[in-house]
Order: C-alpha cells, then sequence, then structure tokens
C-alpha cells in the first residue's frame, strides 16, 4: 500500500460543520472510538485527556452553529507528542525521570492550536527525550514493525484513523520517518520556521518542531496555525502559511539525490519503488537531474556524507549539556546509554570545538544555497525501506539527515510502496521558501 487506508480529512469536516451536517463533538467521538479499538495494540497515546476534549468539543460546536469558528482548525482532534507541555495532561518525556510529570503552562505550539479552537485527545508516544532507542508504539498497518521515532505514537495515531494531525519533532530524522513509514503526510519546515518554546530540548542547532498528517491540506493547515498564531522568535515564521494550499505547481527541474546508502542499505524493492517514481515525474514533464551530473550539489555532498555526518553528532552532544547534565546527577541510572556516551563527547569537546563545526555548518548551508539554484528542489527517499519488522529500534535515518542538518524545508508523500508497505516520497526545498515547496508537493499528490 502507498498510503494509511485508514486516514481521518478534516478540511472537508470543517466545511460540513458550517453547513450544520457534522459536528466537532460528533466527529471527536469516532476519533474516540477509534482509539478505544486499536490502542490497546498500537500504543500511540500514552496519556488522554478526554473530559477536557469533550468539552472543547462542545464549545466548538456552538461556535460553528454560532457561524463563529476561531479558526480553520476549529473542531479538529489532534495528538501531541509527549516532549511538548501541556497544562492539563502530563508530560512524561518517554522517560522514567519525567513519570507523573505536570507542566503549569501549554507549549507555545499547543497553545497556539487550542487558542484556535484545535482539541487536544492526548500526549502520543515517544522515545526517551525524543532521542531514545525505541518504545511501545506499533505500525498499526503491520503490528510487527515500529512505526518509526521519535514521534512514533503521533505517527500511529494519524494511520490508525485515531486522530487527522499529530505533533511531532524532528532533531534528524523523527518526524519525516515515521509519517513515511505510516503512510501519510509529513512536513518538517526550515529550521526556526516553527517555535520549539516549550518543547523538551535536544540540539537547538538540529531541534525542529513537525506536523504529521492524513492530508497535505490538513498537515499544512496546522503549521500554518502555529506559525501565524504563536510566531517563531529569531526567524521570519512559516513562509507561505495560510489555511488552504497554495495552488499547485508543477517542478521544472529536480535534483534526483540517491546518498551513499542507496548502494548500502536500499533494497531492490525500494530501489525499483523509486525508479516508478522518477518515470512518473518524467512522464508528467519535469526535468531530472542526478545529483552526480550537477558539479556544485556533487561537490556538497561529498562535504557534507564525507567530512560533516561523521562529525555532526557534536554539535548536539555540546548543545545536550543543558538539561541533560542535570540528570545525570540525579538520574543517571534512569538514561539510556547514548545520552551517556553524548555527555561524555561533550565533556572532552571545547567551546572552539563547538564552534568549528557551527563555521563548517554554516558554510554547509552556503554551499547548499549555491548548489541548488536553478532547480525548484531535490526528490529523494524518505527512508530506505519500508519499516523494518523490528521492536528494538525505530529505523534508518541515513535519508532524512540532508534536509534536518542543513535547516531545509521537507516533505514526505505517501506515493510509493515496497513490499506491499508504504515507502515515503521526499520533496526537499530552498531555506526560507516552505510554501513555493508546499505547492511543489500539492502538484505531486494531485498528478502522481
Amino acid at each position: 500500500m502507498k498510503a494509511s487506508p485508514h486516514v481521518l480529512e478534516f478540511a472537508s469536516a470543517r466545511a460540513r460543520f458550517s453547513a450544520g451536517k457534522d459536528n466537532p463533538r460528533d466527529y471527536l467521538e469516532r476519533c474516540i472510538e477509534a482509539i478505544g479499538k486499536r490502542n490497546g495494540e498500537v500504543h500511540a497515546f500514552v496519556t488522554l485527556g478526554l473530559e477536557n476534549a469533550r468539552r472543547a468539543a462542545d464549545a466548538s460546536a456552538q461556535r460553528y452553529r454560532d457561524g463563529k469558528p476561531l479558526s480553520a482548525v476549529d473542531g479538529m482532534p489532534v495528538g501531541v507528542k509527549d516532549i511538548m507541555d501541556t497544562a492539563d495532561l502530563p508530560t512524561q518525556m518517554g522517560s522514567p525521570v519525567y513519570k507523573g510529570w505536570q507542566p503549569r503552562w501549554d507549549a507555545a505550539c499547543v497553545h497556539a492550536l487550542r487558542s484556535g479552537g484545535a482539541i487536544v485527545v492526548g500526549k502520543t508516544t515517544t522515545t526517551a527525550f525524543a532521542g531514545g532507542a525505541t518504545n511501545a508504539a506499533r505500525n498499526p498497518l503491520d503490528l510487527r514493525r515500529t512505526p518509526g521515532g521519535s514521534s512514533s505514537g503521533s505517527g500511529a495515531a494519524v494511520s490508525a484513523g485515531m486522530v487527522p494531525v499529530g505533533l511531532g519533532t524532528q532533531t534528524q530524522g523523527s518526524t519525516l520517518r515515521p509519517a513515511a513509514y505510516c503512510g501519510v503526510v509529513g512536513v518538517k519546515p526550515t529550521h526556526g520556521a516553527l517555535t520549539t518554546q516549550g518543547v523538551h530540548p535536544i540540539s537547538l542547532t538540529y531541534d525542529h518542531l513537525g506536523v504529521i498528517g492524513g492530508t497535505l491540506e490538513d498537515t499544512w493547515c496546522v503549521a500554518s496555525r502555529i506559525s501565524s498564531a504563536a510566531g517563531s522568535p529569531g526567524g521570519p515564521g512559516l513562509n507561505g502559511a495560510s489555511d488552504t494550499l497554495p495552488p499547485a505547481r508543477k517542478p521544472q527541474k529536480l535534483i534526483v539525490q540517491y546518498t551513499p546508502a542507496w548502494q548500502s542499505e536500499v533494497e531492490a524493492s525500494s530501489r525499483a519503488a523509486f525508479e516508478g517514481l522518477l518515470g512518473g515525474l518524467r512522464e508528467a514533464g519535469v526535468t531530472l537531474v542526478a545529483a552526480g551530473e550537477v558539479s556544485a550539489f556533487a561537490a556538497l555532498e561529498e562535504s557534507f556524507f564525507g567530512n560533516y555526518m561523521k562529525r555532526h553528532g557534536d554539535i548536539s552532544a555540546f548543545e545536550m549539556k543543558w538539561p541533560y547534565s542535570q540528570y545525570m546527577e540525579r538520574h543517571a541510572g534512569e538514561l539510556e546509554q547514548r545520552v551517556h556516551d553524548r555527555l561524555a563527547r561533550a565533556a572532552e569537546m571545547t567551546s572552539a570545538d563547538y564552534a568549528a563545526i557551527l563555521g563548517e555548518r554554516a558554510r554547509l548551508q552556503a554551499q547548499a544555497r549555491d548548489a541548488m539554484g536553478g532547480i525548484d528542489g531535490i526528490v529523494t527517499l524518505t527512508a530506505a525501506a519500508p519499516a523494518p519488522i523490528a521492536t528494538a529500534h525505530t529505523g534508518n535515518r541515513s535519508y532524512q539527515a540532508f534536509a534536518t542538518l542543513l535547516g531545509l524545508p521537507a516533505f514526505t508523500l505517501p506515493l510509493m510502496e515496497a513490499d506491499g508497505m508504504p515507502l515515503g516520497a521526499q520533496l526537499i526545498g530552498h531555506a526560507g521558501r516552505d510554501g513555493e515547496l508546499c505547492a511543489l508537493a500539492r502538484w505531486a499528490v494531485e498528478t502522481l
């Protein structure tokens, strides 16, 4: 299958609400029914707030009856990744360190959605501090498989039809990978386009807020609401933010990125699926150029996958010193080994070491701006393979690293399948031009 057959769609429901043919309370109850049927096996939600959700849905229904919805997300049930603060639900970070911890305030993204009438149904499963190895969540399309991580529960909840949209984060692959594995849509905007205030950090340099949805329109609408209502301190916000999708635009020229993982990690079925996608693009009149055929882009890839990929972890290690060093002082035995390892690496680094690799990243970002001149974007796999049959890890990150570590916007779209499971197609765009990339994504969904 290319896409999950269970996904919900909210944009048309909003129209039905306005016409009096449906209402937010009934829509929520259908979500709750789906949660009741499947959460016991999928483990998408770790905490539910159904009493408050029902009250919020009733208030939303009244606003629609009065013809005064607050925003395009009014009445939309959402799942919130359990590293995002919620004033009415525990935020436990997927870790025993925070078991039962109750914030007093909502994270900025959560407040932005609630202030527009969105309904927080519950907190979705995450790996420990969004950087751990695994968790209890399962892929609703095949319970033997991981839904991906670390936004595991949000991907699974959307794929299972429990909610139309879930919030995620991405420090390397944690929004796009679960969306791809679960056959749904994911967006990781330009770094800093959506605020991460009130979201537990891993790395200031790499952390992104992301959105996972059953449809491109609902996904974009939620990202846009967060940008417009919460702002983006230190940045311009989400380019092209709007309640509706931008007009579809066919890309004229795309770079095809295979990455070094193509030979070592991508199996024959996934290669065939990707080549089939490329054939569809060519038939539609899109000019495709392999990354190696563009000298500036080939040089960028050599620098990125050669040097930078070996050292990029030093940035997140250095930036994890707060608050993880304090956790280590009091809860060392409850932290995964990878936290110990990263803090040990941070202890070996000086401020000059950190500044040097930040400088390397800045040079690569400038190199990317030049290398992507004259093209609409990049097309590549979202992950090297469909969701693995595994409970000990959440899957391969190699194909999500390029856009994330350089801060470029990216969508994953459920346009391919391999071995009977979804295989996401990734579109990567120019930094700060998210709306343009969304227009290309819309064209791809409608055409392919």
